[in-house]
């Protein structure tokens, strides 16, 4: 599965679950990953709960169901290896995503990037999908 073009060509929403320290889990609507040509998953986040309980715990799931009917798409286990807080680089990355709040003012944005430790089909028996293919 090439997930560059997969995410490039495939729309859909996104879910991405994270837990704190305390094992509180969260999860948020995210737009389609950013796929790197290393492979990393890249994520422009805002200063929230998400991007808080990466600080404390860096592994997160990604889920991701294609727009249409029934249930494709897929999940992407994650490890956190990287947040940078550089503006030049968030415009550079981000033409899908929206830099501004509905008031106009900028947020505190970080690109976060991960390595995708796994990759399984949405539902079904659990199989694994080469995120390399």
């Amino acid at each position: 599965m090439d997930l560059k073009n997969y995410f490039n060509d495939t729309r859909g929403t996104g879910v991405l679950a994270t837990a704190g320290q305390d094992g509180k889990v969260n999860a948020a609507i995210y737009s389609r990953p950013h796929i790197g040509d290393d492979g990393t998953a890249v994520f422009i986040m805002a200063n929230k709960l998400t991007r808080s309980n990466l600080q404390e715990n860096g592994s997160a799931v990604y889920l991701f169901q294609e727009s249409g009917p029934g249930y494709r798409g897929c999940r992407l286990y994650l490890t956190k290896v990287k947040e940078e807080h550089n503006a030049a680089l968030v415009e550079q990355i981000c033409q899908r995503c929206k830099l501004h709040e509905p008031s106009g003012e900028a947020k505190d944005l970080a690109v976060v990037s991960f390595t995708i430790d796994q990759v399984l089909s949405l539902i079904g028996s659990g199989e694994v999908l080469d995120p390399t293919a």
